[in-house]
């Protein structure tokens, strides 16, 4: 708890704060504290617990700024106090309603609303639930300026922020601020309404419709989501503007017309038609975004007496009218199914007396083929036979082709098989001698080989070297004792080309002569 206290005279506290008097001060807890006689004890003040749904309005008693402390457990300090809200009584009553506004949307009206027996704690926010589908504008006296609040979600004013109160039209026929709310239903939804028309005759008629409506709003678009609050009484321009539409419509047809064709007429008269001439689905409201999407034609009956006659006599002849041409549709039926009985049955005679000539006829050709049959039978049984005879010598003649065809068949697949197996082993055969003889090659040259190394090794390569040097340095040693410069041997069987060899001589000649110069 603290302690919010007042001083008479100036004097200083326990803090070394100099006071003057009138000043105010809070000492917080917690703590003892014995004020002076000079100190008054004005309030004792203790934290308010607050959820983050609720909320209190305080004011500053120096500045007078009001201001919402919403979530947190607050005290208030000693230039601070609790502001009561006022609302208007249209508020506090649909505030304490214990209606439904969706689920008892149409049994509310002003006056029928029963009120909670509580009163309200005006220094708490101001708190309301937006049901789902519905829209709740607040206005901000201070900042000018309007919210929209979509539901499902709480609305929580501010100190300067009222709601805005709808005063809609209700009952049937539509009277206006029938029906006080503070959210707007979105839709999809419906209201009844009667009007009266007058045809073309002066038949004067009271219509019972039903028209279902909703807003088409995009909730992220601020300038378009305030447009729905446009129409304080969206219910009742709604009604106006459609009844116009049809009795505008209405007045331009005959009565027998309307009553043939009234939805027609109605529906084309508020939707209107496209390019077509079809009529169009829904009309909109282009201030609030309203859209008609169906109407219904619930009733249409009769203002006067006479006309209502009019109609009920219409009616008993267009029932006489109907009845007699039921029964003479059914007795039509009836003639035409007796004469197609008849018809099927006649047709019936003929089929059998066609089907007893096709079993005389068949009886006839019978006895005339038994009669050829005796007077031919012998002949004809022996040709028979013949035939017979003929075609089983054709088919053994058959028989035997085809069993030779199988058995040269088998002989040559036979002589096939065994050439086949005859090239096979003589190419086996083949194979294995090669590889024999190239066995005993490889092994021939293995032994030559061995036996050459070892020649080699025997007599060492420098007295092979020797020997082979032994030859020629005898014959140069021969042509040098004999005084022969240069000589060529031959084996006499291959040619040679000597033209060029006396050029040869003679240059080389020519060369020693000018080195000796």
């Amino acid at each position: 708890e603290e302690e919010e206290e007042e001083e008479d005279e100036e004097d200083y506290d326990g803090e070394g704060i100099i006071r003057s008097p009138g000043d105010r001060w809070m000492i917080r807890g917690p703590t003892e504290y014995v004020p002076p006689v000079e100190v008054e004890v004005v309030a004792k003040r203790s934290a308010i617990p607050l959820d983050n749904n609720e909320g209190i309005y305080v004011r500053d008693t120096k500045s007078g700024a009001v201001r919402a402390v919403i979530g947190e457990t607050y005290m208030l300090d000693q230039n601070e106090e609790l502001f009561k809200k006022e609302l208007t009584p249209q508020v506090e009553e649909l505030l304490m309603s214990s209606k439904d506004p969706l689920a008892d949307r149409s049994t509310r009206g002003r006056g029928t609303g029963s009120g909670s027996s509580r009163a309200r704690d005006k220094t708490r926010v101001v708190s309301y639930r937006v049901p789902h589908n519905a829209a709740v504008q607040v206005y901000d006296y201070k900042e000018k300026r309007a919210r929209v609040v979509f539901g499902p979600d709480l609305v929580m004013l501010g100190p300067d922020e009222q709601f805005t109160i709808l005063s809609l039209s209700g009952g049937k026929p539509k009277r206006p601020n029938t029906i006080r709310a503070l959210c707007l239903l979105l839709g999809p939804d419906f209201c009844t309404d009667i009007i009266q028309i007058e045809t073309s005759d002066h038949a004067r008629l009271q219509l019972q419709v039903s028209y279902n409506w909703q807003f088409e709003v995009d909730k992220g678009n601020l300038d378009e989501a305030s447009k729905i609050f446009a129409v304080p009484d969206f219910v009742g321009d709604m009604c106006k503007a459609v009844a116009s539409r049809v009795r505008g419509a209405v007045a331009q047809v005959q009565f027998d017309d309307f009553h043939k064709n009234s939805a027609r007429i109605i529906r084309a008269s508020v939707f209107g038609l496209d390019d077509d001439g079809k009529v169009r689905d829904r009309f909109s409201f282009p201030t609030n975004n309203l859209a008609i999407t169906s109407i219904d034609i619930q009733s249409a009956e009769p203002v006067d007496q006479r006309t209502r006659d009019a109609l009920q006599k219409s009616v008993q002849l267009a029932i006489e009218i109907t009845t007699n041409s039921q029964e003479a549709t059914a007795r039509h039926e009836a003639e035409r199914r007796e004469q197609e009985a008849k018809g099927a049955l006649e047709r019936q005679k003929i089929d059998d007396e066609a089907a007893a000539e096709e079993s005389k006829k068949s009886l006839l050709e019978l006895q005339a083929l038994s009669a050829a049959v005796e007077s031919t039978g012998q002949a004809k049984a022996e040709a028979e036979s013949r035939k017979e005879a003929s075609i089983i010598e054709g088919q053994a003649a058959v028989k035997q082709a085809e069993l030779k065809v199988q058995a040269m068949k088998i002989e040559s697949e036979g002589e096939l098989e065994r050439l086949e197996k005859a090239r096979k082993a003589e190419l086996e055969f083949l194979r294995a001698q090669n590889e024999l003889q190239l066995d005993k090659q490889r092994k021939e040259n293995e032994l030559e080989i061995e036996k050459f190394q070892k020649t080699v090794e025997a007599i060492t390569p420098q007295a092979i070297i020797e020997m082979a040097r032994a030859g020629p340095d005898a014959q140069v040693k021969l042509l040098q004792s004999l005084g022969i410069q240069s000589t060529l041997i031959t084996d006499g069987k291959t040619p040679l080309n000597l033209f060029n060899t006396a050029k040869g001589f003679i240059g080389a000649t020519d060369t020693n002569n000018i080195n000796t110069m």
